[in-house]
């Protein structure tokens, strides 16, 4: 006799569906939940949670798999079960409003809403009983239904603050101001001051990466020579590409880590860390020219190449698990000496146990033997210690990782979920582009392209603009199609923007234009500026929460909507010409002006605006196909810039017909350049210098435009 199932058996999301079997009588949110709540009489509960998230496996089974409280639950309220990554939307509004009730936000994220969806109290996980400091979800639930039937007025009370304190959060009604083009640095200063001497990143426990802060210092350290900002990045990515924080046999980072040393990981790995992280390390590459750094870049893509990738159709899976169940904390990534020694033979395991400070005891709590690995000794110091020569040294631990990484293939492997959300694979796809052309990785590049082209034709329509999401992990009994989000739609045309860089087909080109005029359209605030993270056309019988309006301006993690668009539209201003194009960007990013540099490195993606909108765009545009053309090519990428931009002409082509307006208009004609067999023409503001024949003379110039747009240095 088959398991009862409940709705959730329907939903497209694996998330949703792996409550199927929960004694919980769940609804997606939907329309139909929040009638059945107003006809009953009903408060909500809605859960928010994530495939990859462990806290939110440990509720599903300690509260939701619990007949007792499923029965508290179904007798009620009316059940809501929502995936953040299917529904960014909900969750942001209700993050928001926890966030205001208790301080704290996360995943699971708990909340009790009014029957029409006005949140009146939430938490985060809550344990089945009192324990852990934290009140039990049954008490919660007994009470919480208590005072929704005797204490209503309090109740709908709440809910009208609350809902207040959702309205405010990155509303930024009145915050505009002037846009200063020292408030990037400003932000420089205050990743300095935040900064870690001794481990790298920002703050304590527990550590985050914060890719477009990095970003920004990578760009600020091309400009200023500065060494103490140069010291921030690569202590930073030293240290986190050495700490358990990074998979030392597999490649790829974890979501962060739970210490300030980047040893003990959460280990879930989401696509977006991998892709921003990835552009970090390329940068880094191009700014010091340090191998390790293109190591680790090629180690990233190596893991998604393997793990989160569609390699037949194109694109990008959403993340991989920690855990396999609950009894796990991570096991499939660590390993106690017991296991190493299976796997090794004893020299092997003489000169990997120092490497990644494998003992008896190791860093796991809930299993002591188990440890993480992370870089604690270097091959110089195992050859003493062995009385061996570095490349044997070398040659051992090569043959240790292999054999360590099979053997950990065979263990059962954490869910892959397989959704492909338009948003994540656009940045997974620009980082691609950008280490391809750096890192020289054609097969990279050939399959971003077969990503965005996925991309463009499965999730774009001219009619009705993008989708939020392609295809889900699984097959699925009914296919919920999530319209577009302001960052599907910044994210899209950025790397449309990328894809025509690296390829200089037009058709890319015109994709970015398309997709940027449709994200004016659904998005743009024409009264105040800004762009709301919602269409105009899904307001349309919103649900609870999702009638607040809302402008995204912090970096939570992955870049905020509003200067991703605003960096979209300036870099099509400077090849389009549209002066459209630049007014919107400079009226989004003075909406924000007065406000954004309170949020110091959170607000990392408008100083990247700023700094773009202050400094005039440089194009390195090289005509040519031979080693020469090849060398202006690998001159012009370095070293990084925010405002800079490299395209590579085949002159057999019809350079002319692949030009975008400004472009065409500025640089000397191809009759003229023709006399020569490879040149490299460098425009700016549009204007463009006399062409240039030599990498070295157009590196000089190149540096010579940065120093002009240059910032003083931070004291």
């Amino acid at each position: 006799m088959s398991e009862p199932k409940n709705s959730l058996a329907q939903a497209s999301s694996s998330y949703l569906r792996s409550a199927m079997h929960q004694p919980v009588d769940w609804h997606e949110w939907t329309a139909e939940a929040f009638d059945k709540a107003q006809r009953e009489n009903k408060p909500v509960l809605l859960d928010v949670g994530a495939v990859w998230c462990h806290w939110c496996h440990v509720m599903d089974r300690e509260s939701y798999e619990n007949p007792e409280i499923a029965k508290l639950i179904n007798e009620n309220y009316v059940a809501v079960k929502v995936d953040r990554d299917e529904r960014p939307d909900v969750d942001s509004r209700y993050q928001a409003a926890v966030q205001a009730m208790s301080g704290q936000g996360g995943w699971p994220l708990t909340a009790f809403l009014t029957p029409d969806g006005r949140p009146f109290f939430g938490g985060t996980y809550f344990p089945p009983d009192d324990q852990y400091g934290r009140p039990g979800f049954k008490r919660v639930l007994q009470t919480l239904s208590s005072a929704y039937r005797e204490k209503h007025s309090d109740v709908l009370e709440s809910a009208e603050h609350v809902m207040s304190a959702i309205d405010h959060a990155e509303s930024f009604a009145g915050r505009s101001g002037e846009i200063s083009g020292g408030l990037g640095d400003g932000m420089v200063k205050s990743a300095i001051e935040s900064f870690d001497p001794h481990h790298g990143g920002f703050g304590s426990a527990p550590k985050f990466p914060h890719p477009s802060i990095l970003d920004l210092l990578i760009d600020y350290c091309g400009r200023s020579g500065d060494e103490q900002a140069l010291k921030v990045v690569s202590t930073t990515l030293d240290r986190m590409a050495q700490g358990g924080v990074y998979d030392q046999l597999a490649g790829g980072f974890h979501r962060y880590s739970v210490d300030e040393r980047w040893v003990v990981p959460h280990f879930e790995k989401m696509s977006y860390d991998n892709s921003e992280l990835l552009k970090n390390y390329v940068h880094a590459y191009q700014l010091a020219g340090n191998e390790f750094y293109a190591h680790i870049a090629r180690d990233i893509i190596r893991w998604m190449d393997d793990c989160l990738s569609d390699r037949d159709r194109g694109g990008f899976y959403a993340s991989q698990d920690a855990d396999i169940d609950l009894h796990d904390d991570g096991d499939y990534f660590t390993w106690s000496l017991a296991e190493a020694r299976e796997a090794l033979s004893a020299q092997e395991l003489e000169a990997v146990a120092p490497l990644y400070d494998i003992g008896e005891v190791g860093e796991m709590h809930h299993r002591p033997e188990k440890n993480v690995l992370h870089i604690r000794a270097t091959p110089e110091q195992i050859a003493t210690r062995m009385k061996l020569s570095v490349d044997e040294v070398q040659k051992l631990l090569s043959s240790a990782k292999e054999k360590m990484l099979r053997a950990r293939l065979v263990r059962p492997t954490p869910y892959v979920d397989k959704t492909i959300y338009v948003n994540w694979n656009a940045l997974c796809i620009s980082a691609y582009l950008e280490a391809a052309r750096v890192l020289e990785l054609p097969e990279a590049e050939h399959f971003a392209l077969r990503s965005l082209d996925r991309l463009l034709s499965e999730a774009w329509s001219a009619e009705n603009g993008l989708k939020h999401v392609i295809a889900y992990s699984d097959s699925a009994a009914q296919y919920r199609e999530v319209t577009g989000l302001l960052d599907d739609y910044a994210f899209t045309a950025i790397s449309c923007l990328d894809a025509y860089e690296v390829t200089t087909d037009l058709s890319y080109y015109r994709f970015a234009e398309k997709i940027a005029a449709k994200m004016i359209e659904n998005f743009h605030d024409e009264t105040s500026g800004g762009f709301f993270d919602t269409s105009r056309r899904a307001l349309q019988g919103n649900l609870g929460a999702l009638a607040a309006r809302r402008k995204p301006l912090q970096d939570s993690p992955t870049p905020a909507g509003n200067p991703a668009a605003a960096i979209a539209l300036l870099r099509l201003h400077s090849y389009s010409g549209d002066n459209k194009h630049r007014d919107i960007a400079e009226s989004t990013l003075e909406t924000f002006a007065g406000i954004a540099g309170q949020f110091g490195i959170f607000g990392a993606t408008y100083g990247i605006a700023v700094t773009l909108y202050s400094r005039p765009h440089t194009q390195a545009v090289i005509v040519g196909k031979d080693e020469k053309a090849h060398e202006l090519y690998r001159a012009a990428l370095s070293p990084f810039s925010i405002s800079k931009s490299v395209l590579q002409f085949d002159p057999d082509h019809v350079v002319q017909k692949n030009l975008p307006p400004v472009l065409a208009q500025t640089i000397p004609s191809l009759p003229a350049l023709k006399q020569y067999k490879s040149v490299a023409v460098l425009c700016s503001g549009f204007s463009c210098q006399p062409p240039m024949e030599s990498a070295s003379v157009l590196k000089q110039h190149l540096h010579q435009q940065e120093q002009v747009s240059s910032a003083r240095k931070i004291s």
